[in-house]
Order: structure tokens, then C-alpha cells, then sequence
């Protein structure tokens, strides 16, 4: 089985990328690590850059659990390549960050993590940043 992290680099992608280390060490499951976004001409502050990735790599690589670290910026909302993800492997669970937000905040700018929890067809674990 495998354990997939959805990963942004922010204080929430990093929450879940600990957790998912912590489960996939637990549980000796595979952990697929992936951060995705639709690309476009603006700069997307939900994609990682080269020196992110770098350090994700880097932290996956001392962690001891067997890793894949996925990138996708092809025209795909982030909740569509999940989708897609957990449709192709066999996911015991999907790791997610959240973000505490206002309601204002919500409603003006939708909520990510409410569209993974109403889509994605398996189990899904939010965590919270400190």
C-alpha cells in the first residue's frame, strides 16, 4: 500500500510531509510525496522550486521509508492529479496540511483542502502546521 502526501511548500506542506514520514516508518508503506499545481504565467506559491524540492529529497532520503517525489505543473488542478494519483496506486491514505482561515477567507477564496475532502475517494488525514 502506499501513503500520499499532498505537499506545498508552506508551514501546512510540511506538517504533512512529517506525518506522512511518521506513518510510512510506522506502517512500512511506500510514500509517494507529490506537489502539483496547474502552472500558468503567474508564479503559483502552492508549486515548489527547485531548492525546495531539493530539501524534500533530501529530508526523504535520511528518512528510512521507501520514497517517490512527484511534481506536476501540466494544466491539472492539484485535487485532479490527487485524483488521479489515488485512482493508479493502491493509497491507504491521503496526508494533508490545512491552514486556519477566516470564513471571509473561505468563501472569497474557496478552500483547497474542503475540494480534496469531498472528491478524493479515500481515507484522508488533515494535519495542522504548529
Amino acid at each position: 500500500m502506499t501513503i500520499l502526501v499532498a505537499y506545498v511548500p508552506r508551514p501546512e506542506g510540511h506538517a504533512a510531509l512529517d506525518k506522512g514520514i511518521e506513518l510510512a516508518k510506522e506502517r512500512k508503506e511506500f510514500l509517494l510525496v507529490v506537489n502539483a499545481t496547474p502552472g500558468g504565467g503567474s508564479e503559483d506559491p502552492s508549486r515548489a522550486d527547485a531548492q525546495d524540492v531539493e530539501r524534500v529529497e533530501q529530508l526523504l532520503s535520511v528518512s528510512a521509508v521507501e520514497f517517490e517525489f512527484k511534481q506536476f505543473v501540466r494544466g491539472k488542478n492539484a485535487v485532479e492529479e490527487l485524483d488521479d494519483l489515488v485512482a493508479a496506486n493502491q493509497v491507504s491514505f491521503l496526508v494533508i496540511g490545512l491552514r486556519k482561515r477566516s470564513a471571509v477567507g473561505k468563501l472569497i477564496m474557496g478552500s483547497m483542502a474542503q475540494e480534496i475532502l469531498m472528491t478524493i475517494p479515500c481515507p484522508i488525514l488533515a494535519v495542522k502546521a504548529d
